[in-house]
């Protein structure tokens, strides 16, 4: 087999980056270890509409609209977070995945099912559209070795990723560890998440979100914030947390367990490489969402390869354009946000609980409503150290530690 591009994972940043590659001219190949898209599920499945929109999805009746946010602090207090107007959409990542491999598909885009990436290493081209370097990745399909040619490989296989480790790159650094389980839970509005701030979360926060009738529970915990695992923390906050507790059913559907990387390398292309998404750590620090910053990279990924190919030049130095880009569209937002995540990670329950006290202002709250932005909190955050009020607050939460 001989492609122009190769992309390994068919996720969300996999699937966008193989139908920028095809409709940029490139004969475009999808690899997918698994026998379904979008199984396992490893991902909450709250998007902004800005993430939908970065996807090209439409949107249909079975994503289900949130339009704020109820945040906890440990005491129990709590502030309400209303947009007034949808700001996300709660979706079904099966389906939601296998609508962006259909639109690679469309796009020109071939793939192939329970094949594993085993594998790369480089020959010199001698043929095709000039002379360079070709990745030969190593595959096994469906248990039998084969071999694929490819002018670029896009690793979009995840926050573990082989590609990139093959590659000599650096994973990303920071990685949660996360736990989630799908119940019944007793919601105050069904158009709005419920954030829990606070030890039952050390060094990242628990959520619980509405879904046609259920509920997703679940919580990521920062390495080296406590011995507990993910998974023993949420089991503790279903028990003990005084809201959670009195709201979550014992009864439970499916769990979910995964790594949530919020940390980039220092890069991400390579000879005749790329990565892209949570293999790239294009994740936001303050959320932990990877679906909105993978898309905007995945699409570039997609158009500096199919170029790079069709040019004759894939060296590391041609597609080093690929970090410029996606860095200069998004940078600046992760390493903020990195800086948010890494402040609030260090706060007590009882400076958490003091900040909560400072924002359940009437004029605070509506400046986070008319700034805040799931995908580029450092608007609000700017707003609100701008803000007398609690850039008082902030100072001397910062002075006290």
């Amino acid at each position: 087999m001989d492609y122009d591009v190769v992309v390994v994972g068919a996720g969300p940043a996999g699937c966008l980056a193989a139908k920028y590659a095809a409709k940029n001219g490139a004969k475009t190949l999808i690899i997918e270890e698994h026998a379904s898209i979008g199984s396992p599920v490893q991902c909450a499945g709250l998007l902004s509409t800005s993430a939908i929109g970065e996807c090209e999805v439409v949107l249909d009746s079975g994503f289900h609209p949130i339009k704020g946010a109820f945040v906890y602090a440990p005491d129990r207090r709590r502030i309400r977070i209303s947009g007034g107007e949808i700001k996300a959409y709660v979706v079904d990542r099966r389906i939601f995945d296998r609508t962006l491999a259909e639109n690679a598909v469309r796009s020109g885009a071939d793939i192939l099912m329970r094949t594993r990436a085993v594998g790369i290493d480089i020959e010199m081209e001698t043929r095709g559209h000039g002379h360079g370097r070709r990745r030969i990745l190593h595959v096994a399909i469906e248990g039998e070795p084969d071999v694929i040619e490819a002018g670029v490989v896009i690793g979009a296989d995840g926050v573990q990723s082989r590609i990139a480790q093959w590659a000599g790159l650096d994973t990303p650094e920071t990685i949660l560890s996360g736990a989630q389980i799908s119940t019944v839970y007793d919601f105050d509005d069904l158009e709005f998440v419920e954030i829990f701030m606070g030890s039952c979360a050390p060094g990242f926060f628990a959520w619980a979100i509405p879904y046609h009738g259920s509920a997703r529970i679940g919580l990521a915990v920062r390495p080296g914030f406590g011995s507990r695992s993910a998974w023993a923390h949420l089991k503790r906050l279903i028990a003990e947390h005084p809201v959670v507790s009195g709201k979550c059913d014992s009864g439970i559907a499916g769990i979910v367990l995964g790594g949530i990387p919020i940390s980039v390398p220092q890069q991400t292309a390579a000879e005749g490489l790329l990565i892209v998404g949570d293999a790239a750590g294009q994740v936001k620090p303050t959320s932990g969402g990877g679906v909105y910053p993978g898309a905007v990279c995945a699409k570039i990924a997609g158009k500096i390869a199919a170029d790079a190919v069709l040019e004759g030049n894939t060296s590391a130095r041609r597609l080093s354009e690929y970090d410029k880009l996606w860095r200069t569209r998004i940078g600046r937002e992760l390493v903020i946000g990195r800086r948010i995540n890494e402040w609030m990670a260090r706060l007590s329950d009882s400076e958490i609980n003091r900040l909560v006290g400072v924002l359940d202002d009437d004029e605070l709250l509506d400046l986070i409503t008319r700034y805040g932005d799931m995908d580029h909190p450092s608007v609000v955050v700017r707003k609100l150290l701008m803000n007398r009020k609690s850039m008082g607050a902030f100072l001397k939460m910062a002075l006290m530690r």
